[in-house]
């Protein structure tokens, strides 16, 4: 047998096993894995080096449309496919899956051919999209969503707060429905509108209007009924649930106790929930605009509750929510140099640090095994979001999506160093043990010690099979 590449003397990885081994690559695959496999066009000396799937980033945002009401307040973002997935492959992820969101009047198949158009030529890593449903109407529901699912757009995502997005709980319970008809998973933004509106209109009155009264208005409460909301209408119209950036104890705890009941809840946190919290947003000069997203950090109790749900499994997947607006007039001071926090768009960037992080934090402080960090970052998503055995592991026949970790490598995070388009990093200074020093995508080496060695447009758009949760078991459904 020749191979296109052998990766040799590297120490493997999946989310079951650690070993060591060499890979040995032919067309874009993995085709073997032995103690000793002969040499190949080329070879790549992985000693020292940690051999990891490239990992997946299911929860980012790039190139939305700029329209008021949204999570953005009509603010332009600084990302696209291009600069996104650059960002992304420095960090070791080699496949993403970003929203194409569908607009209040606007059809969800046009918004699916709007989005392909923004992606067309730009990515260098492999990409698929989530559809969000804003406007559930009986010929969505009834034709495009289930003709959209059939050709590979297999998740979707509903929103319970922002204007321009929420949903009702009827209209929830429809595109529950679809999903479970058509054997599609739905993700979750489990927030209280209502609540949030309330307490925000007497922040605005009291004169409290700082970025820290972003976190005043949308406390953990606000997360935990959502949460519990959510889970009860899944288990009403019978789906599998993903609950997407959870903040601390409380949602983890409703997640706990439909799991106990029987229902297949999925919990995802991201960084941010991890290292910032709430007084991040406190700072002079409208600074801590840069660290507003929704939900908001919480404390440091909240991050210990997360870790713990990390290390007992509670927690399933680990992303980004990257969603990069820029410290300027075109992004996060749209409304002015000083608007209120209704008026600043809700997000952070972390597509490049999310792996790193969560390495560093997490392995390499011992709350987590190396196999978990795997799963978490790759193997979970992948399973959940239709795109396994294809990508999230090492394993013959899957893509060579593969990234080599230095163990030992220290860097210290400065906006200067990342590959966004946003001018700053919420986890400026941050100290970190480990880092990607080479990833293939395809068996292609699309980074090498700091360089790019890919072109634009090589990645491939993926469509989806039926996620993971729908072929465990039968999901019980009251209707």
């Amino acid at each position: 047998m020749t191979f296109d590449l052998v990766i040799r003397h590297g120490t493997v990885a999946t989310a079951s096993d650690v070993f060591k081994a060499d890979i040995g690559i032919r067309d874009e695959r993995i085709v073997a894995i032995a103690d000793r496999i002969p040499d190949g066009d080329r070879v790549i000396d992985a000693s020292g080096k940690l051999v990891l799937p490239g990992g997946l980033d299911t929860h980012c945002h790039l190139d939305q449309p700029q329209v008021p009401g949204l999570a953005s307040k009509g603010a332009r973002m600084a990302d696209g496919f291009r600069s996104g997935s650059i960002s992304a492959a420095f960090g070791g992820t080699t496949t993403i899956v970003p929203f194409c969101v569908q607009h209040r009047g606007q059809s969800l198949t046009a918004a699916v051919a709007d989005y392909h158009a923004r992606a067309e030529g730009q990515s260098v890593t492999d990409y698929g999209f989530h559809l969000i449903v804003s406007d559930p109407t009986p010929a969505v529901l009834g034709q495009e969503l289930p003709a959209l699912i059939r050709r590979g757009h297999t998740s979707l995502k509903v929103y319970m707060t922002y204007e321009a997005m929420q949903l009702s709980d009827r209209q929830i319970l429809d595109v529950f429905e679809t999903a479970r008809r058509e054997k599609a998973i739905v993700l979750i933004h489990a927030e209280n509108h209502e609540i949030i509106g309330w307490l925000a209109d007497r922040l605005e009155r009291a004169g409290r209007t700082s970025p820290v009264a972003h976190a005043h208005s949308r406390p953990l409460p606000v997360e935990r009924e959502a949460t519990h909301r959510a889970v009860t209408l899944a288990e009403i119209a019978g789906v599998p649930l993903v609950i997407v950036h959870v903040t601390g104890g409380d949602p983890l705890t409703e997640i706990r106790r439909a799991r106990e009941r029987g229902h297949v809840v999925i919990a995802e946190t991201c960084p941010q929930y991890l290292l910032l919290t709430e007084q991040d947003l406190d700072m002079p000069d409208m600074l801590g605009a840069k660290v507003m997203c929704s939900p908001p950090p919480r404390d440091t109790a909240a991050q210990a509750a997360l870790w713990q749900g990390i290390e007992d499994g509670t927690v399933d997947i680990f992303n980004s929510d990257h969603a990069p607006y820029r410290f300027d007039a075109e992004g996060k001071l749209k409304a002015g140099p000083a608007p209120s926090f209704r008026a600043v768009a809700n997000g952070i960037p972390g597509l490049e640090t999310r792996m790193p992080i969560l390495f560093s934090e997490g392995v390499m402080k011992g709350r987590i095994d190396l196999s978990r960090f795997v799963a978490l970052t790759a193997t979970n998503n992948a399973k959940l979001y239709g795109l396994a055995p294809r990508k999230g592991t090492i394993a013959i026949g899957a893509d060579a999506d593969i990234a080599l970790w230095d163990p030992e490598k220290r860097v210290t995070i400065e906006n200067g160093m990342l590959h966004h388009n946003v001018d700053y990093t919420p986890f400026e200074g941050l100290e970190i043990q480990g880092w990607p020093v080479t990833v293939l995508s395809r068996g292609e080496v699309i980074v090498d010690q700091g360089q790019l060695l890919a072109r634009p447009g090589r990645g491939c758009f993926l469509t989806q099979e039926t996620s993971s949760t729908w072929k465990t078991r039968e999901i019980r459904s009251w209707i």
